[in-house]
């Protein structure tokens, strides 16, 4: 058996789902709760996401752990968290951003559905926009449309 093997065998502290740290959410920064929440919903480890992004181990976890970044990753960092963990660009971009308290001028506004905190799906839709087609975002558009129009509730209310 080779050395890369054995260590490849090797459960290191943070390598599995089940080592997440069970630290309350609001301790977490963006960054950590975008990782966190995909490697709890998709049942990863930091390995099969450095693996997935071309990313050392190492890189995922200490994002993945450290609480107050000092500086955003790298951007070639960024594009491999985000082939990592399946979620676009924009969205680990935005998370690491903010993590090192740096907040895009483009924050939701108050008002019905708008500044949930921790609205994570709101969060992925809105960062993936620009990344599909405008066929693709036609389609959206029409689903949203059907959806906003099916759940309206009467006027007669």
């Amino acid at each position: 058996m080779t050395a890369q093997a054995d260590a490849g065998d090797r459960r290191d502290p943070g390598d599995g789902p089940a080592d997440i740290v069970a630290i309350p959410e609001r301790a977490f920064n963006p960054l950590q709760r975008l990782i966190q929440g995909r490697l709890s919903e998709r049942g990863w480890s930091y390995g099969e996401v450095a693996r997935r992004g071309g990313l050392p181990r190492s890189t995922v976890y200490t994002l993945a752990t450290t609480r107050n970044l000092v500086r955003p990753p790298r951007p070639a960092t960024i594009d491999g968290l985000a082939k990592g963990l399946d979620v676009p660009v924009s969205a680990v971009r935005a998370a690491a951003a903010e993590s090192t308290g740096m907040h895009y001028y483009d924050e939701p506004t108050e008002g019905a559905g708008r500044g949930i905190p921790g609205d994570q799906e709101r969060e992925l839709l809105i960062a993936s926009i620009d990344e599909l087609s405008a066929d693709d975002r036609r389609h959206v558009a029409a689903l949203v449309e059907s959806l906003r129009n099916r759940s309206a509730p009467p006027a007669d209310r």
